[in-house]
């Protein structure tokens, strides 16, 4: 043995710098390859973290290139790697197309799969089901099935990603998907044609299977989504977009109710009377009840606000009187199914869920005593001899509350704190646990990070971004504004807003606290007769809306919270990016709110501790639309005044990249003229400017 080689984990994280340094591997193979030293860096921590089985936490900055800097050293550590993303679309980007070109590059033969939620994958039983079902509410929508029928013969994965037209939120997907409450299992007649097990199975022999967060979350939480096989065999865990995390974990180790998972049952209850036709009498009334009682909770529910309290739903009686009707179908559809459940598996499964849907709404609705030290508003534990989720954290620790959609309701039950669960799994795991994204850090720390993860002293990495801020951008803070809360805000932002989008000739994006500051400045800009034209959130989908922003060259997109992130816009289609206020917290987040309650009752500061961090990431992500590609120039407008009349707005500012600063417009117009000043240094003290 040679005492002078280095060791292994050196071994690989050498072996990860070079093949990403200039003349290495990627640059060789991969065209229009750039050397990052900040690349080079985090690959480096991450084959670190994978040889030690340890934790690190990295925030790369855009233009890091971070999907290489973890794709190279798990694929030359030859371990088994779950990689997870945050939503379908990175998903599939991810492995139909970085995924291969790193392979490829490093000439390595692993066996990679890409594995969904079930949702995602056509359900053979359920397609049949819908076959000749009244369900289709236009011709559209029956050609729609039509097509995915004769996809359905001639399809390998059965991922429905490859219909063409088929949106994820079209009425047809619960249709043709099956759920874990409907799944059959082994006893359904198409078990060995089941596209979901089939991806498993691809998975189970995989060395890398790309993954998403409600996939990986729903297997941590036992949600059964069918991913356990494949988890206790996993060395390494990256997990991408990781400021996701966090708030999807509490939504999946909670529970919830909502209208549509009702209705289907009702429906499903009725389609499966075709395999047991005597089965109808029985259960046509049920069915009804069910779905009726299901539309009346929600019309009752017309009066509360969009997002409130199980105590302020109790404030209504409408409301009240529609959950027990709501109570009473559920009860009268378990006692119709019971004579049944021996007749198809079916009628098995849609008992399960009659039950399991009574026993989350009478979890949501049972009376609250208050707890010593707790909320009010608090569930008591539950009856003993009814099996409660396992995965629920203690119930002192979680908030009941309601949300309004358009059409439908949910009724959940939310952990205020994921990190002892998220903590144990990790533990048990055994595994090395990689978490990045551009925005984790606050003022260059992890700490807030850490502590909702339950991470004690991870490795950390802060790799910068490697644009020429000086260069390539400028961050303008317009004078003279009001306070945010007052009325004439929206008037005087877009009076400071106007000169700007006037310089760079529109080709802006406007970015709101607030739907309802969204629209009034929508108003104001089409009332002043705007020469650009204007992409509005809301009024079509997100998807068309930035496909006709790029095309148009000189448009001014508007949008909410939801716009902070997947606004991927390069070149100077986007040249402006404006944020109106400081992004804290909304106040009608009940579980937001409850978090802050919690933290102020065990001796926290909830501005401190949560409402600033919340707030410095939600800015972060905003500003991050900015900047996406070397050759992109732009301009950062940041109205909120409490920026630099709050003792506060340092942190916000700390934890931006390093834009220089101007207050004055005239560097603005400089910036577009090409005439760009000196960068304005960092400022000191009162004076920022």
């Amino acid at each position: 043995m040679d005492d002078t080689a280095p060791p292994a984990a050196s071994r690989l994280a050498l072996a990860a710098r070079e093949a990403l340094e200039e003349g290495g591997l990627l640059a060789a193979n991969i065209e229009a390859f750039a050397p990052r030293q900040a690349q080079q860096a985090l690959a480096a921590e991450v084959a670190g973290a994978f040889h030690s089985r340890g934790t690190l936490i990295a925030e790369a900055g855009t233009g890091t290139g971070k999907t290489f800097a973890y794709l190279v050293p798990a694929l030359l550590s030859g371990m088994k790697t779950i990689v997870s993303t945050g939503t379908r679309a990175l998903q599939d980007q991810l492995y139909h197309r970085d995924l291969p070109r790193v392979r490829d590059a490093l000439g390595v033969g692993l066996k990679t799969a890409l594995l969904k939620g079930r949702a995602n994958y056509l359900c053979h039983h359920r397609m049949h089901l819908a076959k000749g079902e009244p369900r289709f509410h236009s011709r559209e929508m029956a050609a729609q099935f039509q097509r995915i029928v004769a996809w359905a013969g001639r399809t390998r994965m059965g991922d429905l990603a490859e219909v063409e037209g088929l949106g994820e939120e079209s009425p047809l997907v619960p249709m043709v998907t099956s759920t874990t409450d409907n799944c059959l299992g082994s006893d359904c007649p198409f078990f060995s044609e089941c596209f979901v097990v089939q991806a498993r199975q691809r998975a189970q022999s995989a060395d890398l299977v790309v993954v998403n967060h409600h996939l990986l979350l729903a297997d941590l939480a036992l949600k059964q989504e069918g991913f356990g096989e494949i988890l206790p065999g996993a060395q390494a865990f990256v997990v991408d977009e990781a400021h996701q995390l966090p708030d999807l974990a509490a939504q999946f180790f909670g529970e919830a109710l909502s209208a549509r998972p009702l209705v289907e049952l009702a429906r499903d209850a009725i389609a499966e009377c075709k395999e047991v036709p005597s089965a109808l009498a029985s259960l046509q009334e049920p069915a009804r009840e069910l779905e009726q009682a299901t539309r009346g909770l929600r019309s009752a529910m017309d009066d509360l606000p969009v997002r409130g309290t199980r105590q302020r739903a109790a404030e209504l009686e409408a409301a009240e009187a529609a959950l027990d009707a709501l109570a009473h179908a559920l009860a009268t559809m378990q006692a119709a199914l019971e004579p049944l459940e021996s007749a198809a598996p079916g009628f098995e499964a849609c008992l399960f869920r009659a039950r399991d849907y009574a026993a989350r709404l009478r979890r949501w609705r049972e009376p609250a005593p208050a707890a010593e030290g707790g909320d009010p508003d608090t569930p008591p534990p539950a009856d003993p001899d009814e099996r409660a989720p396992p995965t629920l954290p203690g119930d002192v620790d979680s908030v009941r509350w309601y949300e309004l959609t358009a059409r439908g309701f949910r009724l959940s039950r939310t952990p205020l704190d994921v990190s002892a669960p998220l903590a144990q799994h990790r533990e048990r795991s055994r595994a090395a646990w990689v978490f990045t994204s551009a925005t984790l850090a606050i003022g260059g720390r992890f700490e807030h990070y850490a502590r909702k993860l339950g991470l004690e002293a991870p490795r950390t990495l802060l790799a910068p971004s490697p644009f020429d801020w000086p260069r390539q951008a400028l961050c303008y803070l317009p004078r003279g504004l009001p306070e945010p809360a007052s009325r004439e805000y929206g008037a005087a932002l877009l009076d400071a807003v106007r000169p700007v989008l006037e310089a760079s000739g529109g080709r802006a994006f406007l970015l709101f606290a607030s739907h309802r500051a969204l629209r009034e400045v929508a108003a104001l800009l089409r009332a002043a007769e705007a020469p650009w034209p204007l992409f509005v959130q809301g009024e079509a989908p997100r998807g068309l809306l930035l496909e006709r922003f790029r095309a148009s060259g000189n448009g001014v997109l508007l949008g909410a919270a939801s716009f902070r992130e997947g606004v991927d816009v390069a070149g100077e289609a986007l040249s402006v990016v404006v944020i109106d206020k400081l992004p804290f917290g909304a106040p009608d987040d009940p579980v937001f709110e409850a978090r802050l309650e919690a933290i102020r009752r065990a001796g926290g500061n909830p501005f401190r501790d949560e409402q600033l961090p919340q707030a410095v990431i939600a800015l972060k992500q905003g500003a991050g639309r900015l900047i996406r590609s070397e050759g992109d120039r732009g301009v950062l407008v940041l109205c909120d005044p409490r920026l630099l009349g709050k003792s506060y707005g340092r942190v916000f500012l700390d934890s931006l990249p390093p834009l220089p600063r101007s207050r004055e417009i005239d560097d603005v117009q400089a910036f577009f003229g090409g005439q760009c000043k000196a960068p304005v240094p960092a400022p000191t003290g009162e004076d920022l400017f």
